[in-house]
């Protein structure tokens, strides 16, 4: 019973963080959801800007234009709740953590999170007038151009996913790196091998054309190579860290 208490206390605190973090992501949607036709108003203005002035898009399911709309605001409120939830989980972690881990673990929180939105922003205003452009002018003779809105929906929320996710790759490199399953000077001699994986990951995470594939492998190049940076930088944080703790434990002996 002794060793069951602490486990039920834990998984009833997770289950606690869970529940506010769930409900913070209701509590935006909650706010949003009044604008939610003009939220996705604005989320296709690339596409509408780059159609010919004929077109425009096209709902071809009966209730797309009312679940379009609502799908896309629920997921901008778990995006604008993310430091919220990050918070709540940092918050469940922190106790198991040592002093100087928690003095390390708080800017790559911060960072992450700025970092998936700097991913969703550039993935908005660079790539989308970019691909929408190219998509647009090679429509062949005779094909009126006329997006499906749920389609629309899928692979913007496609490509906000891998771009915020690839712009955490700095976060990534430094976790590596700080829990010593790699080192910064071993990842710089692989950095062939991971060129060509951006790019094989790139062809994964878009859609089939290059253009989006370059778009996201070339950023992906150079957050790795401001995680090399930065895990330069915190591996010898952690490793001052360590001294002085070692120093004041053999003080305290």
């Amino acid at each position: 019973m002794s060793q069951q208490q602490p486990l039920i206390s834990h998984l009833l605190e997770l289950r606690n963080k869970l529940l506010r973090a769930i409900g913070s992501v209701l509590l935006v949607f909650i706010c949003l959801v009044y604008w939610a036709n003009d939220i996705y108003h604005y989320m296709a203005i690339p596409l509408m800007q780059a159609l010919p002035e004929s077109s425009s898009m096209i709902a071809t399911d009966v209730a797309a234009p009312f679940f379009a709309p609502f799908k896309l605001t629920l997921v901008l409120s778990f995006f604008i709740a993310i430091p919220y939830v990050l918070f709540q989980i940092w918050s469940f972690v922190a106790p198991g953590l040592y002093k100087h881990e928690k003095r390390l673990m708080m800017p790559l929180l911060a960072s992450s999170t700025l970092l998936f939105y700097l991913g969703i922003a550039f993935a908005y205003y660079v790539v989308f007038p970019v691909v929408f452009g190219f998509f647009t002018s090679v429509a062949p003779d005779g094909v009126e151009v006329a997006t499906d809105i749920s389609s629309y929906l899928s692979f913007i929320l496609k490509l906000f996913f891998a771009f915020g996710l690839a712009f955490e790759i700095p976060v990534a490199v430094v976790l590596l790196c700080w829990a010593g399953v790699t080192t910064p000077e071993e990842l710089k001699k692989k950095r062939p091998y991971i060129v060509v994986g951006a790019f094989i990951v790139g062809m994964f995470l878009t859609p089939p054309d290059i253009i989006s594939q370059t778009m996201l492998a070339v950023p992906m190049l150079i957050l790795f190579e401001g995680g090399l940076i930065a895990a330069r930088f915190y591996s010898k944080a952690a490793d001052d860290e360590d001294e002085e703790d070692s120093s004041e434990e053999t003080e305290q002996k």
